[in-house]
């Protein structure tokens, strides 16, 4: 049995099996019912609330969280024991709490409001349903025009084309736009400025409704504005919110490294670091893999042709130090000038959504995803 009085802990809730549900609240006590409430609608759940144990007692043993108020511990002694009850009060100085968490098999005590954003935490959790986070990839030039935008783009677009939840964001403000790059520039949704004052949890569900779709996707890039900065904790609460959801999460990071960047970093699973096969372009993608790998230790070397003399993947990775992703293949149709042509990694038959596949495939094999 844990307590939350002073110190939020971080104990994982009860395994829900990824399903969503609905937490119980037992409580008489009004003043405590508004806090709980607000501290629901603070998770994005509705919660089922009853003055005792219900009958029948279904709610009780199905409910993924179970908050009883300190009042009706006595109510519901003597109830089949379950994980997942957490027993709420007010009184820091009442030691008695300690007997009346045991007497109902509490595994939590939770002091409001000290313990009020550890709850919230646990609310969200089972609201959104507990599952494998989101195999999270970030992109990166090893110069510029390096191609990590387009590489990017053709991982987001051919995960969402194999049926997976996906998310692309957009790390670099100054780089356009992703959105502009998939044709999106002007679909309904937020972009990052909106997400600036972002701090403690954000709900995944409602990231994800929030942000554009497009190709089967969602995108978070940036507006037109003046705004080229989130604040580092925004960046970390939108991305923890994002690999939350599940499936996979394609990040476009900037050559530069800041905090928010660090952050995104932090938060990867692997890293491909895309490098021109000629010798400037090797030698500025070792400075950038150098710093990148002091946070991100799983980075990976995607090599784009043509080749200058004497160099091909293989060497390119091993001048680098880093292990070979493969070669990213060149696709002649993203070449060619024109209004509304299809996104990186559209043709599901092309060579560039052939490589994107085949990442993929390996990733989610070596992320036990598959």
């Amino acid at each position: 049995m844990k307590t939350v009085a002073g110190t939020v802990t971080h104990d994982p809730p009860p395994a829900t099996s990824g399903r969503q549900g609905r937490p119980l609240i037992v409580t008489e006590d009004a003043e405590l019912l508004d806090d709980l409430l607000r501290l629901c609608a603070a998770a994005g759940a509705t919660p089922e609330v009853h003055h005792g144990v219900p009958q029948p007692r279904g709610s009780w043993e199905a409910a993924p969280l179970v908050l009883v108020g300190d009042d009706a511990a006595h109510r519901v002694r003597g109830t089949a024991r379950r994980r997942g009850v957490v027993l709420v009060g007010r009184d820091q100085d009442d030691s008695g709490v300690w007997k009346r968490a045991v007497e109902i098999g509490a595994d939590h005590v939770l002091m409001l409001p000290d313990g009020e954003q550890w709850l919230v935490d646990r609310i969200a959790d089972v609201a959104e349903g507990v599952g494998r986070p989101a195999l999270t990839v970030g992109v990166i030039g090893g110069r510029g025009g390096a191609g990590a935008s387009t590489l990017a783009c053709a991982l987001a677009v051919t995960s969402a084309r194999e049926g997976l939840r996906t998310l692309l964001v957009d790390a670099d403000p100054l780089g356009g736009g992703l959105d502009v790059l998939l044709g999106g520039e002007s679909a309904d949704g937020l972009r990052w400025p909106a997400f600036a004052a972002s701090r403690g949890r954000v709900g995944g569900g409602a990231l994800e409704e929030s942000l554009p779709r497009l190709h089967a996707l969602r995108v978070l890039s940036w507006d037109r504005g003046d705004c080229v900065a989130v604040p580092p904790q925004a960046v970390r609460a939108v991305l923890a919110a994002a690999r939350r959801r599940g499936g996979t999460v394609v990040v476009d990071l900037p050559r530069r490294l800041d905090d928010g960047v660090a952050e995104v970093l932090a938060q990867l699973d692997v890293g491909l670091l895309v490098v021109p096969a000629e010798l400037r372009a090797v030698a500025a993608a070792g400075r950038v893999a150098s710093a990148v790998g002091m946070v991100l230790k799983d980075l990976r070397v995607a090599v784009r042709g043509p080749y200058a003399p004497g160099l091909d993947d293989r060497e390119v990775a091993r001048l680098l130090g880093l292990p070979l992703a493969g070669e990213v293949p060149l696709e002649t149709a993203l070449l060619r000038p024109g209004e509304g042509k299809a996104p990186p990694g559209a043709a599901a038959r092309g060579p560039l959504a052939r490589f994107c596949t085949q990442f993929w495939e390996r990733a989610l094999i070596e992320a036990g995803a598959a």
